[in-house]
């Protein structure tokens, strides 16, 4: 009667786990490989997916710089105290330099053909690099949001073309809620749009590129033209304005405004990877660093000439393109408003899938290869990003998050520094590829599966500048001149001292297990002879005494 009893009690408890076991079984990945904690989006991309090519990328960073906050590069600068043409500078210096770290970072993944979230593995350490990749995942889901909110903008641009009665919508929404029935109208078409982008495979996000960079710089040609032919710039005073700085003000000024311009393309300059993995070749990608820069100064003249025109025509300077087009309300002005704000949408998404979506949902595919490819990370940051996170809460009433946000670069600078320093100067760009997939491989460096010398440099890198760091999130607080110079130093200092350090560390401290004579390069033939050693070693461990042979040399 007991055992009855008990064998019922043991059923019962577990049913649940066996609603679970199925539930696991429904959601879990087919490609899906628990011995590498792997799967068909992590592993190295194979040769039949490797299609992007030098114009491809020269589309990719065309579309990326031509979008409306492109057109605002100039906007802060300005305000300080900059002229145009300081302004100009200090943005093409930032770009030109930015863009070296990340054509030297995407060499690893067009040679190895892996993501950012295995890479740091080499540098970080198997386990240490989560750390590294939960840190990007939440820049990228954050400002996933935020351009959400400017994808919306472009929405109520064309709704406003189309329909000019649509500015007379009443509000329905408390003042609580800051946002209101417009905005938040536009905001679900917005969401509708965007999610089905999400299903677009990597490979493929080559041609969304191309449309971009056709449409956006005529549109941008398009408005300045407009703006020349209709008043002229001649009048503002925005040509004429001088820089007000001199002396070490000046400089220091510019430092800080470089620092800027460079934190803004930071998380792109660590998984570039994630685009680089599907080169044809190595050199496919070099191109970026002449393509970044003089996109650059390009649409930044345009946001000057564009905040030009606006000056005399409506007595006010207006840096966004968006509220610039929703001005033109007569009927070719409104038709003309409503293309110029569909390929500022395309644009918009573009940059948005390209710098926040794709690296974040890489960085979930990392941490739960089970049962999250790519795919199904996007649409996760896609909900997380736009309504978990409610990005016009933070716009409106959250100004420090934002500059927190804005100052990331702090972290992702020594991040940076540590990734080319390792692959350069420690390794000499000889992995092997299939030992970042092993977590007890050469890679994970001690039973914490970190790698100390990376976490000393890290912090070598981004602690002393938290003291200049904290006053832009809190304005209350004030640090010496020394410490704020050192702040603006930011970027440069903290990628510089991280690679030094960490390099130094690894000259009198190597760790030898992972000095290779020759780099060990992913081929699609090879994978599965390595899937199979790896089971083997998997097996070898699970039987103990029983061991099973494996000879490591075949591959």
């Amino acid at each position: 009667m007991v055992k009855n009893s008990a064998s019922e009690s043991n059923g019962d408890f577990q049913a649940p786990a066996g609603f679970w076991s199925k539930v696991q079984n429904r959601i879990q990945l087919n490609s899906a490989d628990a011995i590498r904690r792997s799967n068909a989006d992590l592993d190295p991309v194979p040769p039949q997916r490797r299609t992007w090519r030098t114009y491809n990328f020269v589309m990719y960073w065309i579309s990326d710089n031509f979008s409306p906050s492109g057109f605002r590069n100039a906007a802060s600068l300005m305000q300080i105290g900059m002229s145009w043409r300081d302004s100009l500078v200090c943005v093409v210096v930032a770009q030109f330099i930015i863009g070296l770290v990340i054509v030297f970072n995407g060499v690893v993944g067009s040679r190895y053909h892996i993501n950012f979230s295995v890479q740091a593995r080499a540098s970080f350490g198997f386990y240490f690099s989560y750390l590294m990749i939960v840190m990007r995942m939440v820049v990228g889901i954050f400002w996933y949001g935020i351009n959400a909110y400017t994808g919306a903008e472009c929405v109520r641009s064309m709704i406003y073309a189309i329909w000019p009665s649509f500015h007379n919508v009443k509000n329905t929404l408390p003042v609580s809620a800051n946002i209101d029935t417009q905005f938040m109208t536009a905001y679900v078409v917005y969401f509708v749009i965007v999610l089905p982008m999400h299903y677009i495979p990597m490979h493929h996000l080559k041609w969304l590129f191309l449309v971009k960079a056709i449409t956006t710089p005529i549109v941008g040609f398009a408005i300045i033209g407009w703006v020349i032919h209709t008043v002229g710039v001649s009048q503002t005073s925005l040509w004429t304005q001088k820089t007000t700085l001199h002396g070490s003000a000046l400089a220091w000024t510019f430092l800080n405004g470089l620092y800027a311009n460079i934190g803004s393309w930071s998380t792109l300059a660590i998984n570039v990877p994630d685009f680089t993995r599907y080169a044809v070749n190595d050199r496919a990608a070099y191109i970026t660093a002449f393509v970044l820069p003089a996109t650059g100064a390009l649409v930044t003249f345009f946001g000057v000439v564009v905040a030009a025109g606006s000056d005399i025509l409506y007595g006010k300077i207006l840096w966004d393109p968006l509220l610039l087009i929703d001005h033109w309300t007569s009927r070719g002005g409104r038709a003309a408003a409503f293309f110029c704000a569909f390929f500022f949408l395309i644009s918009q998404i573009g940059v948005n899938i390209a710098a926040n979506s794709v690296s974040a949902a890489n960085d979930l595919n990392c941490l739960f290869p089970r049962y999250i490819n790519i795919r199904r990370g996007q649409i996760i940051v896609a909900f997380l990003g736009s309504w978990a996170l409610t990005p016009w809460n933070i716009l409106t009433s959250a100004p420090a998050f934002i500059s927190f946000m804005a100052g990331y670069a702090v972290w992702l600078g020594p991040i940076a520094g540590i990734l080319l320093s390792d692959f350069y100067f420690v390794h000499k760009q000889k992995y092997d590829v299939w030992e970042l997939y092993n977590k007890h491989g050469i890679y994970r460096y001690n039973k914490w599966g970190t790698n100390w010398r990376a976490f000393v440099a890290f912090f070598i890198g981004w602690v002393p500048l938290l003291p200049g760091f904290i006053p832009t999130v809190n304005s209350s607080i004030t640090v010496s001149v020394g410490v704020q110079h050192l702040y603006d130093l930011g970027y440069f200092y903290g990628c510089g001292s991280a690679m030094l350090s960490y390099y130094l560390l690894c000259r009198f401290w190597p760790a030898e297990e992972t000095m290779l004579d020759r780099g060990v390069l992913p081929d699609e033939d090879l994978l599965n002879t390595h899937s199979g050693l790896m089971m083997e070693e998997g097996l070898e461990a699970a039987l103990g005494d029983q061991v099973v042979e494996v000879k490591r040399d075949t591959y």
